[in-house]
C-alpha cells in the first residue's frame, strides 16, 4: 500500500502545482522533491520548433512573462550564470559581508552567492579564477537559470 499512497501523494502534488501554474503568469514549473522531479508548461510555452527539453522560458520573467533584459558580458569578461531560477543573496545572511566584492579576487570553486528556491538555499560557485568585475544580480533580486549573476575578469 506504500507505492499507492506515494502514487496518491505525487497526483495530489501535481494538481497543486497545475492549480498554481493556471493561476499565475508562469510559462513553465519545475519542481524536485524526494527524487522525483515534475516539470508543467503551458501550451504556448511549448513550441513545435524547439525540443521539448528546451527552456522555452529563457528570457521571460517568471512573475510577468515579460522579456527579461540580458546582456552579453563586457569583452574578455566571463559571466558566472545562475544555474536555477530563485531569489540571488550575495551573503549568506542579511548583515554579513558578502561572499566576493567588485574588484576583488574569486576562486574557481569559490561561493559567490545562494539561491534561494523552494525555501531552499544553493550555494552558487565561480567556474573561473580571476577578478571580480561587476555583480550582473542584486542582492534579493529574482534571477532566472541561465541569467549572468556576475562578471569575471579571468586570470
Amino acid at each position: 500500500m506504500a507505492g499507492v499512497d506515494r502514487v496518491a501523494d505525487l497526483v495530489a502534488l501535481v494538481d497543486g502545482l497545475e492549480s498554481l501554474l493556471e493561476r499565475s503568469a508562469l510559462a513553465e514549473l519545475e519542481v524536485e522533491v524526494a527524487g522525483t522531479t515534475v516539470i508543467l508548461r503551458t501550451p504556448e510555452a511549448i513550441s513545435p520548433s524547439l525540443p521539448a527539453t528546451f527552456p522555452v522560458t529563457e528570457g521571460l520573467d517568471p512573475e510577468i512573462g515579460a522579456p527579461v533584459e540580458k546582456t552579453a558580458p563586457p569583452r574578455g569578461a566571463h559571466a558566472v550564470v545562475a544555474p536555477l531560477t530563485g531569489v540571488f543573496y550575495r551573503s549568506p545572511s542579511p548583515n554579513a559581508e558578502p561572499y566576493v566584492r567588485e574588484g576583488g579576487p574569486v576562486n574557481a570553486g569559490q561561493v559567490i552567492g545562494l539561491i534561494e528556491a523552494m525555501k531552499l538555499f544553493n550555494e552558487i560557485k565561480s567556474d573561473v579564477t580571476g577578478t571580480v568585475r561587476r555583480y550582473a544580480a542584486g542582492d534579493g533580486d529574482l534571477v532566472k537559470a541561465g541569467q549572468t549573476i556576475l562578471e569575471v575578469d579571468p586570470a
